[in-house]
């Protein structure tokens, strides 16, 4: 049985353009503290600073879990309309939409293709050999992706295992690296979701998907 994806769909872009909102704030944050001088002070306009970092930080993380969930909720039931239109082109099953996300290591490559197939199944001829840059806006956000993913982690380990000033400076710079990353992925990340789901809406009413 079919589903229809659009509601998500709105609602996934709105929350990863809300990433991409919270990435800006969240640059400037990490270009201000790269200034070896930089420092809070003190008094009520130091605080309120301070306080604004943290709000921005902690908002951040519930845009990106809120993001999360409903990514996930919508890639399961495009995975699951993709069965109904050509249940012979997956390599797994409709639960890896779910689960390849969760397996160690694994997830850098099992996402990536139920995405493939997904877009396969959701095309006009689904058994028809992949164009030229066809699936471009698939392999842009997940090559985005999976860099920041990596360089957010090494931000992480060098932060934590920081001794120096320059440690730390350096653990700072792969922060922002990671935060511009990430606002490519989601960019890319939009437009992935606006294609796959206007080809399944196009697909569900017997319309030809669009170029």
């Amino acid at each position: 049985m079919l589903r229809n994806p659009n509601g998500l769909a709105r609602a996934l872009m709105i929350l990863l353009a809300a990433n991409i909102a919270f990435d800006i704030p969240l640059s400037v944050i990490l270009l201000r503290s790269l200034s070896t001088d930089y420092q809070y002070g003190d008094g009520p306009e130091a605080l309120a600073m301070a306080g604004a970092e943290l709000a921005t930080y902690v908002l951040s993380i519930l845009v990106f879990l809120a993001t999360v969930v409903v990514f996930i909720v919508w890639f399961h039931l495009v995975r699951r309309n993709a069965e109904v239109f050509a249940p012979d082109v997956h390599e797994r099953s409709v639960g890896w939409a779910i689960g390849g996300w969760f397996v160690p290591i694994a997830w850098f490559w099992i996402p990536r293709g139920t995405a493939a197939d997904i877009w396969r199944a959701s095309r006009r001829d689904p058994s028809a050999a992949d164009g030229p840059g066809e699936l471009r806006i698939l392999n842009l956000w997940w090559g985005f992706w999976v860099a920041s993913r990596l360089v957010i982690w090494g931000s992480d380990r060098l932060s934590s295992g920081a001794d120096t000033l320059d440690d730390a400076l350096t653990a700072t710079w792969w922060a922002l690296a990671g935060v511009v990353l990430d606002v490519v992925a989601a960019a890319f990340a939009i437009l992935f979701v606006r294609r796959l789901t206007s080809m399944q809406d196009a697909k569900a009413n017997g319309m030809i998907p669009a170029a």
